[in-house]
């Protein structure tokens, strides 16, 4: 996607970003917000608050040097957690603001925000705008958790939908003929996360790859042989039923299975084969037969649903076969949306790695082998963090992200 760079778009960029957040907020029942869904997560009040809170920092204190109105609240809702660290937060519900003042808070960086907005630097409105994209998809993983009876009524039943009912395909394999991949991105080609930067080649030899996500239906063999449960599937007797975000649903065997990468390792040992690399996967995902790139998957034309399930068109997955005119160059299926992909490599940085000065640890506190690349997107993944250098990154065992994997063989 290209950077938003006008006065304009960084002004629709944030009304667009702020809608999301605030459609997911307009789900819960009210006192419900008060829920911690994720034992290693906040309160769901906590990112009411946090949003805007980093906004405000980010444009209007870091950038500008603006006085604060509320110094306790902008403290209070600057800092998330770690997902899967050592320590759970302790906190009790009367540790916070009610949602009277949490909201109040919420109206008044939001006017400040708006009238600094056009006095920042690109870079630092663009992060606030990717940082709250990527908030709208991560609260997502929270709601899942938080349970239909939390959510109100209307917006439960408006938003079910019937679950698949196609076979799953069996497995293929593709071959990836030996070639180069690029990764990382120049400084000079717009806005990116500084984990981003620092453009290379790799030589990738000859290598298959699976042309689809692994299904529910293979990973359902894997668990009736002994492999671990996902997070989202439950056992109702002899019959196994996936939670989604407004119920439980049969499992549809034909939607890639959202798995930890523990979990998909393992399966992939069961099977001799391995996961890929962040090069095999881009190798596979962007690369051509003539050796050249691709800026998507499927070519240069903009994503929309006939290419792929992201930017928030369904709560759920579909079918890996859903979706075959946004298939890669050589054929590999939904490298792009429907399930973030999980690589064999921890997060580290790449050559000439540098910092963002106004946003320090972003990336550099995640270098520690713990943390694992995904790469691809969700079906709650905005478009605008479909760049191709755009690197997730989770801990091994963490079971509530929309996390897919395919198997590569030399």
């Amino acid at each position: 996607m290209n950077p938003v760079t006008s006065s304009s778009e960084l002004h629709r960029g944030l009304a667009k970003a702020r809608l999301r957040t605030d459609e997911l907020f307009g789900l819960v029942r009210p006192a419900s917000l008060f829920q911690r869904p994720v034992p290693e997560r906040h309160r769901l009040n906590f990112y009411i608050g946090h949003v805007e809170a980093f906004d405000w920092n980010m444009i209007c204190v870091y950038s500008l040097g603006s006085d604060a109105f509320s110094a306790e609240l902008d403290e209070l809702f600057a800092f998330g957690i770690d997902p899967g660290g050592a320590d759970l937060p302790s906190d009790a519900r009367g540790d916070w603001p009610g949602l009277h003042e949490t909201y109040g808070y919420c109206r008044r960086v939001r006017e400040a925000v708006d009238k600094a907005l056009d006095s920042v630097p690109e870079d630092i409105a663009n992060v606030c705008i990717e940082h709250r994209l990527m908030h709208a998809e991560t609260l997502c993983y929270l709601l899942h958790n938080l349970g239909p009876e939390h959510m109100i009524p209307r917006q439960l039943q408006a938003n079910r939908h019937a679950p698949s009912a196609q076979a799953p395909p069996s497995p293929r394999w593709i071959t990836i003929p030996e070639g180069d991949a690029r990764l990382g991105r120049s400084r000079a080609t717009g806005f990116g996360w500084d984990n981003e930067f620092g453009p290379y080649s790799v030589h990738v030899p000859e290598f298959g790859i699976g042309k689809h996500k692994v299904t529910n239906a293979e990973y359902l063999k894997f668990v009736n042989a002994g492999g671990s449960r996902p997070h989202y599937w439950k056992s109702d007797g002899d019959q196994w039923l996936l939670r989604n975000m407004f119920g439980e649903i049969p499992l549809p065997l034909d939607w890639p299975v959202y798995v930890t990468h523990d979990q998909a390792r393992q399966f992939a040992a069961r099977a001799g084969a391995s996961l890929p690399s962040e090069a095999q996967w881009d190798r596979a995902a962007y690369g051509t037969q003539a050796g050249t790139t691709r800026r998507y998957p499927w070519g240069d034309e903009p994503p929309g649903p006939r290419h792929a399930n992201l930017n928030f068109q369904r709560w759920d997955p579909c079918s890996v076969t859903a979706t075959p005119e946004g298939d890669s160059a050589f054929g590999v299926a939904q490298t792009l949306g429907n399930g973030w992909e999980w690589t064999s490599e921890p997060l580290r940085p790449f050559r000439g790695f540098q910092e963002f000065p106004f946003y320090p640890g972003y990336s550099s506190n995640f270098f520690d082998d713990e943390h694992f690349v995904l790469k691809g997107a969700s079906p709650r993944t905005a478009t605008p963090l479909l760049r191709r250098s755009f690197r997730n990154w989770f801990r091994e065992g963490y079971p509530y992200l929309y996390s897919t994997f395919r198997l590569v063989a030399s």
